[in-house]
């Protein structure tokens, strides 16, 4: 087996576990039962798609596509902080409604 068909098994190996990770995330995002569930999928998700990005410019050689992945994460985690900080403070609301005391 020469390099070229051992690199092309392992970014064919790496494509098919990525996609079954995706379609195993999907499910949770679309079961959930929780928002925070649903955020941790999404964040999963984005990550991914930086393993895609990862894959693709293993396979062509096109480092460009590395910015792009790092495009990816920081909006990626953005986002997912930004979600975190709206499911805290709904949190918190709620306590405040019932006349709960935070701990």
């Amino acid at each position: 087996m020469s390099a070229a068909e051992a690199l092309r098994t392992a970014t064919d190996a790496g494509f098919v576990l990525l996609t079954l990770a995706l379609a195993l995330t999907v499910i949770r995002l679309w079961r959930g039962p929780t928002l925070a569930d649903r955020i941790l999928s999404l964040d999963t998700i984005t990550v991914l798609a930086i393993g895609y990005i990862g894959v693709v410019t293993v396979r062509t050689g096109f480092t460009l596509y590395l910015d792009i992945a790092i495009a990816i994460g920081l909006v990626g985690f953005l986002s997912t902080i930004a979600l975190t900080r709206y499911l805290m403070s709904r949190a918190e609301r709620q306590r405040r409604e019932t006349g709960e005391v935070p701990e």
